[in-house]
């Protein structure tokens, strides 16, 4: 029954990424009309007795459905999301807090691009500083994130069907 648990990445009308399920949801959707199958994990079947069916990697609906402007909420937990629970300064993963890039007596603002995760040595070393002032490099420049961000850390390990339609080529 692993099998049954994948996760399938479900399309738009449009070939946008829209979520994340599984395979027993795919199979209902397609079965359904509601969607068709784009990919298949390769080698990989549900078998009846009389058939057996391919287990869908990617399926796309058959309607376009109108999706709200995702919009990530600027919280803790989100740039710790994104910065995948990892200081921007020396890459250590405990003690973890938020960081102001300008800090905030130097008109730096709360805003994605210049929020970051640090650890508290690395924050309390930076103190009151810009990075540069401080003497200190960020290992990466910090951006808004997108769903399509979020919904591969989710995932974790990515099937190479998923490949093209997450915008990772």
């Amino acid at each position: 029954m692993g099998r049954i648990s994948q996760k399938v990445l479900v399309l738009n009308q449009s070939y946008e990424p829209m979520s994340v399920c599984d395979v027993k949801k795919a199979i209902i959707l397609v079965f359904a009309g509601k969607a068709e199958m784009v990919a298949t994990y390769p080698d990989q079947f549900i078998r009846s007795v009389s058939a057996e069916f391919p287990i869908p990697s990617v399926v796309r609906l058959m309607v376009f459905i109108a999706v709200p402007y995702k919009k990530i909420m600027l919280t803790r937990r989100n740039i710790l999301r994104r910065d995948g629970n990892q200081c921007q300064y020396c890459g250590r993963t405990d003690g973890l807090t938020i960081d102001h890039i300008v800090p905030k007596s130097q008109g730096g603002g709360d805003t994605w691009e210049n929020l970051i995760t640090a650890c508290t040595k690395c924050n309390n070393k930076k103190a009151n500083r810009t990075p540069e002032q401080a003497g200190m490099q960020l290992r990466r420049k910090p951006i808004r994130p997108t769903h399509i961000m979020f919904m591969q850390r989710f995932i974790g390990n990515i099937s190479d069907t998923w490949k093209p339609y997450l915008y990772m080529g």
